[in-house]
Parts: C-alpha cells; sequence; structure tokens
C-alpha cells in the first residue's frame, strides 16, 4: 500500500488471469501458483502460540480424539475469507469504511475494537511461549540460566524493528514475507520427520478425524495441584485459533496491498486453500499426531514448559538438533504472529484516526500490544498453557466481525450486480452463518461446562 504494484505488471496479471479462467482446471490451478500470496500470511498469522498449544495439548492429553478440530476449524475460516475477498475483490473498498456505511457505524467499531484487543490479548501468549523458546534454545547453545525476561526484549526488539518496516521498506518486508512463506513449511515437515519416524496407529488418525468428545483428563496443575481438562476446553481454544478476528481484518488489506481487483476472485479462493487451509491443516494435524505419539499428560500439565516438550519431540531427530529445529519452529510461529498483530493494530489506527499508510503516527500506533512482552514476568506458571484462555477470549469476539460481514453480503447498495444470488449467494450466507453458530455454540459449551451445573 506504501508502494503500489506496477501498473502494466497488474495489467498483464489480470489479462492472464482472464485467460486462466476460461483455461481447463488443471492449466488454470498452475497459472494460479505462480501468484498466491496472502494466504500464506494468514497461515503464519494464525500459527501462533493457540495453534501450538492446543495441538500439543489435544495429541498429548486425547490422543487422536481431536485431529477433526483444526480442520473444522480451518474450513469454516476459509469459507468465510471466501465471502471476505468476494466482496473486497469485487467492490475495491477497505473493509472498515465499508462495513461503517453499509452495515452500521457501532458494528464496524466494535470489529476494529475487538480486532486490536485481540491482537494485544493473543500477544502475551505469543511472548510467553518465545521467551520460553528462547531460553531453551539458549541452553542446548550452552548459555544456561537465561532469565525469560531476557528472551521476551530480544523478540521484543525484532518485532519492533520489523514491524516498523511495513509503510518503509517494501523489499525488507517482502523477504519477510517469503521467510513466512519457507517457516510454514518448514514447520510442516519437521513435523511429518516426527512422525514418521514413531510409532503411528493410521487406524486411530482416521477415526480422530469424526467429531467426538472424548471424556477429562486429570493433568499436574500449575502449583502442582491435580487440575482436571476438559475437551470442550481444547476444542473451543482449537476453533478459535484457526481464524483470528483480526486475521480477518488484516487479510482484506494484503489483498488490496498487492492490486488485486475483480480478476483475481478465483485466484483468491485457490489462495486460501493452497496457502491457508493446506498448510495450516497439515501443521496442525501433523503437530497433534506428533504429540499423540511421542508426549503424555504428564508433559503438558498447565505448568509444562518448552524445555520439556522440546526435549521429548526432539529425541526423535537428535539430542540437540532436533530440540533447537523444534524451537526455531515454534520461535519462528511465535515471532510471524507477533509482528502481523502490531501491523493489524496499526491498520485499526489508520481507518479510526484517519493516519496516512506508513507515516510515523500510524506505524507507532502499531506499538500497542508491545507491553505483552511483559508476560514471562506476569505468568511464568503458565508458559504454553496461557495460550489455551487467551485465545478462547479471543475467540468469542469472532462472531462480530461475521455479523458484519453478513450485512454487507446482503447489501445491494455495497455489492451492487456483485451480490452473490442462487447456489452461490446461499453458500456465501450459510458459510457466515454456521461459522458464527460453531463458535458460539461451542463457547456455550464451555461456559456451561466451567461455571454451570
Amino acid at each position: 500500500m506504501a508502494a503500489p504494484p506496477d501498473p502494466e505488471r497488474l495489467a498483464a496479471e489480470r489479462r492472464l488471469l482472464v485467460e486462466l479462467d476460461a483455461a481447463p482446471l488443471a492449466k488454470r490451478w498452475g497459472g494460479y501458483l505462480k501468484f498466491i500470496g496472502p494466504g500464506y500470511l494468514q497461515s503464519a498469522m494464525t500459527l501462533g502460540s493457540g495453534t501450538a498449544a492446543s495441538s500439543l495439548f489435544a495429541g498429548a492429553m486425547f490422543g487422536y480424539d481431536l485431529l477433526w478440530v483444526a480442520p473444522m476449524g480451518m474450513l469454516l475460516g476459509v469459507l468465510v475469507m471466501g465471502v471476505v475477498s468476494h466482496q473486497t475483490l469485487s467492490t475495491g473498498r477497505r473493509v472498515l469504511p465499508a462495513m461503517s456505511e453499509f452495515a452500521s457505524k457501532p458494528l464496524a467499531m466494535g470489529f476494529a475494537v475487538a480486532a486490536m484487543l485481540a491482537s494485544i490479548i493473543w500477544h502475551f501468549a505469543q511472548y510467553n511461549l518465545g521467551a520460553s523458546v528462547v531460553v531453551d534454545a539458549a541452553t542446548v547453545l550452552g548459555v544456561d540460566g537465561l532469565p525469560p525476561a531476557v528472551g521476551s526484549t530480544i523478540i521484543l526488539a525484532w518485532a519492533v524493528a520489523l514491524s516498523l518496516t511495513y509503510g518503509k521498506s517494501v523489499r525488507l518486508v517482502r523477504v519477510y514475507e517469503r521467510f513466512l512463506k519457507y517457516t510454514v513449511w518448514a514447520v510442516v515437515f519437521l513435523l511429518l520427520w516426527v512422525v514418521v519416524h514413531t510409532p503411528t496407529d493410521w487406524g486411530g488418525v482416521l477415526a480422530g478425524l469424526i467429531p467426538s468428545i472424548p471424556d477429562d483428563v486429570v493433568v499436574p496443575g500449575a502449583n502442582g495441584e491435580q487440575k482436571t481438562v476438559g475437551a470442550i476446553a481444547v476444542i473451543v481454544a482449537g476453533l478459535a485459533a484457526a481464524v483470528g478476528i483480526n486475521m480477518l481484518l488484516l487479510y482484506p488489506y494484503s489483498l488490496q496491498a498487492r492490486g488485486w481487483g475483480r480478476e483475481h476472485r478465483g485466484l483468491a479462493k485457490f489462495d486460501l486453500f493452497t496457502g491457508m487451509m493446506v498448510p495450516y491443516a497439515l501443521a496442525s494435524g501433523l503437530m497433534v499426531i506428533a504429540s499423540a505419539n511421542t508426549l503424555g499428560e504428564r508433559e503438558v500439565g498447565q505448568n509444562a514448559d518448552v524445555a520439556k516438550l522440546a526435549g521429548v519431540l526432539g529425541e526423535v531427530i537428535g539430542p540437540v538438533a532436533g530440540r533447537l529445529l523444534f524451537d526455531l519452529g515454534m520461535l519462528a510461529m511465535s515471532l510471524s504472529t507477533i509482528t502481523l498483530h502490531m501491523v493489524c493494530c496499526g491498520f485499526v489506527a489508520m481507518e479510526w484516526f484517519g493516519l496516512p499508510f506508513g507515516s510515523r503516527a500510524q506505524r507507532l500506533m502499531t506499538l500497542l500490544p508491545t507491553p505483552a512482552f511483559l508476560a514471562p514476568l506476569l505468568f511464568s506458571k503458565y508458559p504454553v498453557w496461557l495460550s489455551i484462555p487467551t485465545t478462547i477470549i479471543c475467540g468469542a469476539m469472532v462472531p462480530i466481525a461475521y455479523m458484519g460481514f453478513l450485512i454487507l453480503q446482503r447489501s445491494k447498495a455495497y455489492l451492487g450486480s456483485d451480490r452473490q444470488r442462487g447456489l452461490s449467494g446461499a453458500v456465501a450466507v450459510a458459510s457466515l452463518l454456521m461459522a458464527s453458530a460453531v463458535m458460539v455454540v461451542s463457547l456455550g459449551f464451555y461456559l456451561v461446562k466451567q461455571f454451570g451445573s
């Protein structure tokens, strides 16, 4: 957005996409592979502490029984994102001003505030996990006793330096985005290695793809006492980790920053599937299987630390190399999510305060979540488990965005002749309603389980 795409290159790209729309399916998909990108940003954003924690706990506590959670959550997310891409690419309107004008200003404000709050709340869990990873990696490299606060400060310095480049250095941002893409696949291949080299019950894996709710388990609590953990908590966290409200806000801007328009609508849906659905489903699923094969309930109590998890998983590849690779993967997941959460806050500030994109004031607003680097000092007893409650809290905000997009989807004034009718229109509305219902119902079950009788 700071440096728009070259008009000639973009025009050539649009002409090619028009040709691909009329081509056979195999040729069309092969052509699309040259242009995918925004979906990987969403994978990088969602593959953070929430996904890592919910997948690790799901596998260690419940075996393969909760393998269905992450794919279901991401499938619903991709369906919703497909609706969002159609709206954005058909109208060319920025999401918050459009929602304010064609849905309701309070709803748009609620969407913006919720996205910013979610970015801040989720930040604490990212720093908690990231700092633990830095400490463990330092120990493996011979630096013992590194305080978690130091690890958190190192992450803070990196995140601030990088997030401030959005709007300044286009080349550096592109390099970073490629790094995110490669990191997503590196995590997938690392977990695949663990799964291949450990005993796997493939019949149990297939059975785990069928939705079910296993019995509660008893694990060590943060203060040494025994703690009962219900599957509902891990299910809600897994569903909420798949698609966050800040992702729903950032995604339309990532489309517009590339200059994508009406001709890119088919490409956008393909990009969501190949860049978002496939890597996320593979990474989360392999993490569940790997943890089910190598970890147990004792290793993943509420006070479980990264050193213990990395040590167990790392033994499969090697006590040093394996552990460092696991640490690097977890660190990359935390860093990518941290920086994109900060960018999300900058976009909210840009819209509501009228700040020019890339201006000093707009970039400074990206620093709003940075107090979360104190998480290792505030929540030292929950280095990994903190991701579960924070993800549940943030998941409760998602229906706000779904309702806004639902109103936009039905608005003739907003979409005009691009308002989907017939089967495609029914699928779009059903996707938004179904995603809202799944989150609301699962949260309801969780609250009843926690506080009801």
